[in-house]
């Protein structure tokens, strides 16, 4: 345990940091969890609004730190790699 007045606080922060970028984190991972479950059921539409909203949360992410903008932006990718996957896959309407 630290003894120094600016020891103890720095602790103090740390802890706080530490809580919410975890519940940044998490919320950012069950937004991609949300878009991943509707992609397997293959609705077009709701997937790509769940996209949209992932690539939100990924992008708030990047900024606050919690993740590498390279992290970031290699996940928005293989999302999106994956919606154009059942785009294509999809029946052509004529």
């Amino acid at each position: 345990m630290p003894t120094m007045k600016s020891a103890k606080k720095r602790l103090r922060q740390n802890i706080k940091r530490n809580l919410r970028n975890r519940s940044r984190k998490s919320a950012l991972r069950t937004q991609i969890k949300h878009f991943l479950g509707v992609v397997k059921e293959g609705n077009i539409p709701s997937a790509e609004e769940k996209l949209r909203l992932a690539i939100k949360k990924l992008d708030k992410a990047a900024a606050k730190g919690i993740l590498h903008k390279n992290t970031a932006s290699r996940k928005k990718s293989r999302l999106t790699k994956q919606l154009n996957k059942i785009k294509t896959a999809a029946p052509q309407k004529s």
